[in-house]
């Protein structure tokens, strides 16, 4: 997932991708600790997407203050 398609998100979709995004980087975990997985670079990007919705909701909450 973007910048672009994190920005037209509403904000309760913003919070269930969220929430999708860190299960999915703590089941990528899990696998990567019990044999590593294929593609190690997926564990980098989950952790950046989180962090850019985490920004995209600060922004907005910045915003609107």
């Amino acid at each position: 997932m973007n910048n672009k398609e994190i920005k037209e998100l509403s904000e309760k979709e913003l919070n269930i991708a969220l929430k999708e995004e860190r299960l999915n980087f703590s089941k990528l975990s899990l696998q990567n600790a019990v044999s590593p997985i294929e593609n190690p670079r997926l564990i980098n990007e989950s952790k950046k997407t989180i962090a850019r919705i985490l920004t995209e909701k600060k922004a907005r909450q910045l915003a609107t203050a």
